[in-house]
């Protein structure tokens, strides 16, 4: 059934304007020495270890953490070559494969016999969310990457390859263990229609995620599930505060309803049902992203695309777009805030100062201290976790602290690292500047 062609075209140019300009924006940001968010010092900092012939997980007593699978490390550290800057190779991987997600929802859409017009408004729509609600669009993080494996993998399932399909999906959760929401849901999709077929559809994905397990164990010595087990504060508030930035799911979830039961509603429904508990489920803990919604994202994509398409209310699917256009409208302003001349003018000099500073530094954002020539010497988040849950003795970084190990200290909360971290550093350093970057202290 071919959409109302004028509301939907209507919907689909006011989705192109705002998605076009911030794609832009993002692309622009790639190449430029600054930091977008301190995911992307953490993670390049991994990749290096993994170049320079180090331990990609290091032991306990470091105060460096890897909870994260390894194959997007071992990719990026094979992407960029001798010269080429890792956050930077990073970001491209990133931006390419948020295109490639893109893409693949619309393909996914065709493959569910949508029309064209239905399909690039789901592509556009997950685009517009990516954009307006996170950074995650060309930073140099993995998650964008595993959304796009496992949209092909899903691309594979709808074209009936199954075995393929569960070993992509396997493949996806080596490079980010959060995403088990699609997974799960193709799986009882299979065995809702043909339960012979899901339980081989789900042996098969499992055999592959237990082999690849059983590599790790063989190749590093260590569990990867205890490693993806970083101790963590977890809060009732953290999930209530995430829960109130889900503003932007009303829409599409009342279009939804709209919906005939068929196999792709059935699908959808599966996914963003799944999505949205484990969404909640991860949001509890302290520092999680809106990337735990972007499965959610997805899933409300492929469903506005069906109900665009053929629901019993297209209007209210193309009106879904309304709520992200007023977000962005009212914080155009604070997300943009890396193109103002004050931030692109501070941050040389906060690595030049950096970079004077003889001797170790420890970095909140450790893209800075890597752009200043220092090594990553602390996981400020992870082992300030561990420290606040009581699986981590501060001592040993309180005695570094105490000593003036570090020339000095770039910290976004002081506050992060724990009380008896803060004491120390209050009674042994003073702050030098603060700035967009963050504080910077130097020994009393």
């Amino acid at each position: 059934m071919k959409p109302s062609l004028s509301i939907s075209e209507a919907a689909l140019a006011i989705l192109l304007l705002a998605v076009l300009p911030l794609f832009v924006r993002n692309l622009l940001a790639i190449p430029v020495l600054a930091p977008l968010d301190p995911n992307e010092g953490w993670n390049a900092a991994h990749a290096l270890a993994l170049m320079a012939g180090q331990a990609l997980y290091p032991p306990p007593q470091s105060l460096m953490v890897n909870n994260y699978p390894p194959l997007s490390f071992y990719l990026l550290a094979a992407l960029t070559h001798h010269g080429h800057d890792v956050i930077v190779m990073g970001r491209w991987l990133s931006m390419l494969a948020f295109v490639a997600t893109g893409a693949c929802i619309g393909l996914a859409l065709r493959s569910m016999r949508c029309h064209w017009i239905a399909a690039a408004f789901g592509a556009l729509f997950f685009a517009g969310m990516v954009l307006i609600t996170s950074d995650y669009a060309g930073i140099n993080d993995p998650q964008l990457l595993g959304h796009a494996l496992q949209l092909a993998a899903l691309l594979l399932l709808l074209r009936e390859r199954l075995i393929l399909s569960a070993l992509l999906f396997a493949v996806s959760l080596g490079i980010k263990h959060n995403l088990l929401a699609l997974p799960l849901a193709s799986a009882l999709w299979l065995i809702w229609q043909d339960y012979r077929t899901g339980f081989s559809f789900l042996l098969w994905m499992a055999a592959a995620v237990l082999a690849l397990l059983i590599a790790f164990q063989l190749h590093f010595g260590l569990s990867l599930l205890d490693e993806l087990a970083s101790p963590r504060l977890w809060s009732l508030s953290n999930i209530l505060a995430a829960g109130t930035r889900l503003w932007w799911i009303l829409l599409p979830l009342g279009a939804a309803t709209g919906i005939w039961p068929d196999r792709a509603s059935l699908l959808c429904g599966l996914y963003g049902a799944i999505a949205l508990l484990l969404g909640l489920g991860f949001a509890g803990g302290d520092g999680v992203d809106a990337n735990v919604f972007f499965d959610l994202g997805i899933a409300l994509a492929l469903t506005l695309g069906l109900a665009m398409d053929r629901g019993r209310w297209p209007e209210l699917a193309a009106a879904s777009v309304l709520p992200l256009i007023l977000f962005l409208g009212v914080t155009f302003h604070d997300n943009n805030f890396f193109f103002t001349r004050a931030f692109r003018a501070q941050v040389p000099g906060d690595i030049a100062f950096l970079k004077a500073r003889s001797g170790p530094a420890l970095c909140d954002q450790l893209s800075l201290c890597l752009w200043a020539g220092k090594r990553a010497e602390v996981d400020v988040f992870n082992v300030g976790e561990a420290i606040k849950t009581g699986a981590r003795d501060p001592k040993p970084l309180t005695q570094l602290i105490a000593t003036h190990h570090f020339a000095t200290l770039q910290l976004n909360d002081l506050d992060g690292l724990g009380p008896q971290v803060r004491a120390a550093i209050a009674a042994h350093y003073r702050i030098h500047h603060r700035d967009d970057d963050g504080a910077f202290l130097i020994p009393n």
